[in-house]
């Protein structure tokens, strides 16, 4: 099963580099998106995949399993989701202001200034 997971997350981070390079803003976006997905998956792959044991110490239980690869996956949903907010929220400004989404053409010249 780690042999799946190892394909998709590099599936994924060759998709979001990919998207990152390209010259649209929400294609930039979107590859952020994927890169931190490839990441979560990546992390929870190193944390092992299979057991039954519960993830916590309860009374009796000698065998559990580790709870810190979780953890970590949850903060980073949390600080991806806010990053991608903001970049929405720039990139919508920018194209409300420049009225295009393209890099090159956002960038200025020495005439504007």
């Amino acid at each position: 099963m780690e042999i799946v997971m190892a394909f998709v997350c590099g599936f994924l981070f060759m998709a979001a580099i990919y998207l990152i390079l390209s010259r649209s803003l929400l294609r930039i976006i979107i590859g952020t998106g994927l890169l931190s997905h490839g990441a979560h998956l990546l992390i929870l792959t190193m944390g092992g995949l299979g057991g039954t044991a519960p993830p916590v110490l309860a009374d009796g239980v000698s065998d559990f399993a580790d709870p810190i690869p979780q953890a970590l996956i949850l903060t980073a949903i949390v600080i991806s989701f806010g990053v991608t907010a903001f970049f929405l929220v720039l990139a919508y400004r920018a194209y409300q202001e420049l009225g295009t989404d393209d890099t090159t053409l956002m960038k200025g010249s020495e005439q504007d200034d």
